[in-house]
């Protein structure tokens, strides 16, 4: 895989509620922050496309977040009207022929399979009727995701470690859920915090509420920026 740079690492999440406040959002980051998730609470509100040319634009990268779910061919014309957005990854959820027929259309799109949403648990499985760990389920759509054509997952920082034993540089593991130290969890149930997730084998890390909702969202950025560079020293 090619090597990521230190300060693209960290991906912010624009989860605000409209274009507006995303691009004065971004601006109040400046250089703290390289790479921005945009997401469904954005694509909802009007000029989605426009601000992911923005921020294009701005020599940001862009991780489209929608997490397609329908049947195999809407998701397939999708990504074809996607893949030209200039969007670096695109999420897709971890079913096997929708990550297929995804893969047959993202071109220089970088597909990320949804393993199992952080907000999730055991208790979450045993009430849609799976029997096994959280970690078996993760594990065993990472393995159809790479078979499916996806360049990599979202996963907690707690089954990176398994993943990567697995599959190794084969398959991104993009980490949400990261919570620095001290911080509440919220709706999330499956957090680490920013040096374990990278220890864990995370190669990037989405982080929301913890900047967004900082006295000083660029300072919280930058601590986190130099939490990454204390874990890649090389």
């Amino acid at each position: 895989m090619t090597r990521i740079p230190r300060r693209e690492r960290l991906i912010a999440a624009l989860d605000v509620p409209d274009a507006a406040l995303a691009r004065a959002y971004a601006e109040r980051l400046g250089e703290a922050v390289k790479f921005y998730k945009i997401g469904l609470e954005l694509f909802t509100a009007g000029g989605y496309f426009e601000l992911l040319a923005w921020l294009r634009g701005r020599g940001g990268k862009v991780f489209a977040d929608l997490k397609l779910y329908d049947i195999p061919e809407t998701v397939r014309r999708a990504v074809a009207n996607l893949r030209a957005s200039g969007a670096e990854f695109l999420t897709v959820h971890a079913e096997r022929s929708i990550m297929e027929a995804a893969a047959r259309e993202k071109g220089a799109l970088k597909l990320l399979a949804v393993t199992l949403l952080t907000s999730f648990d055991q208790k979450n499985l045993a009430e849609m009727g799976y029997a096994g760990s959280v970690e078996d389920l993760v594990l065993q759509r990472a393995r159809a995701a790479l078979d499916s054509g996806c360049d990599g997952v979202i996963a907690s920082g707690l089954e990176a470690p398994k993943i990567k034993a697995a599959f190794g540089g084969k398959l991104l593991v993009v980490t949400p859920g990261v919570r620095p130290a001290a911080t509440p969890t919220a709706d999330q149930k499956r957090t680490v915090d920013v040096g374990q997730a990278f220890a864990n084998g995370a190669d990037y890390i989405v982080v929301g509420r913890p900047i967004r909702d900082a006295a000083d969202p660029r300072a919280a950025a930058e601590a986190i920026q130099a939490s990454i560079a204390a874990a890649f020293k090389d």
